[in-house]
């Protein structure tokens, strides 16, 4: 055999042995692939449930004060207007055993000299209170909230709080909203699986997201969750994250 010849049988040895090796290459890189997809037997969701509620307890509170140069003249005016707030409360359909006085805060005033500056000399006495009111009549109370400031007329130093509105029957709902949002959650896995050819297994692990409580409408989304309280008509919503297997 002649050099050229001989040549000729090296080259397409090597050719050979280069082509062997990217064909077991590329079953090994397939193999892999497979395996690959062999162990992805689970599938990760979020589902979610929404409902609307109309709060069922109000909670409301007014503030009034009084102040003198004399601690107890401070007193006896913080007590006459006690008294008119009482008055008015009651005169307006609300029993005594329904509201609740807090006790009195005292702030001592100190007088400022000539260049601005405090000095140890009693300027007055300024005492306060609270006055509280939890119920379920949602109208009556809001109405009182929003007119309880006809006290100043009656020489009462009387400040009325937004009202807060609360659904007392929370608990209950919160569990039943969790079970419509694991249902919503393996409804969206089934049409991700069934997509791709495949059947939905067992619930393999779940946990609750935060509960949002917004008023109606609203965007508004926290990740330690929102109260809202300044709404009577809210909206709740559930999140539930799951993990399911994807059966064989």
């Amino acid at each position: 055999m002649n050099e050229m010849n001989k040549r000729s049988v090296s080259i397409i040895a090597v050719a050979i042995i280069l082509a062997t090796g990217v064909i077991g290459a590329a079953l090994i890189l397939t193999n892999g692939i497979v395996k690959v997809k062999a162990s992805k037997t689970n599938v990760v969701v979020t589902g979610s449930a929404k409902q609307q509620i109309s709060s069922d307890l109000i909670v409301w509170t007014g503030s009034f004060n009084a102040q003198s140069a004399n601690l107890q003249d401070a007193y006896t005016k913080l007590e006459a207007g006690r008294d008119k707030v009482s008055a008015y409360l009651t005169g307006n359909g609300i029993a005594k055993d329904d509201f609740v006085f807090s006790a009195i805060t005292t702030t001592v005033n100190y007088a400022m000299n000539e260049y601005g500056n405090y000095t140890n000399e009693i300027d007055n006495y300024a005492l306060s209170q609270t006055v509280t009111i939890s119920s379920g009549e949602i109208d009556k109370i809001t109405e009182i909230s929003r007119n309880a400031t006809e006290l100043l007329n009656q020489d009462v130093a009387f400040e009325s709080d937004p009202p807060q509105y609360f659904y007392t029957k929370l608990a209950d709902l919160k569990v039943a909203m969790l079970a419509e949002a694991t249902k919503d959650a393996r409804k969206r896995a089934e049409m991700i699986v069934e997509n791709a050819g495949n059947k939905l297994g067992d619930l393999k692990y779940a946990d609750m997201g935060v509960m949002q409580i917004t008023p109606l409408y609203s965007n508004e989304v926290d990740d330690y969750g929102i109260n809202d309280t300044s709404s009577l008509e809210k909206e709740i919503t559930a999140v539930v994250h799951c993990q399911f297997e994807i059966a064989k």
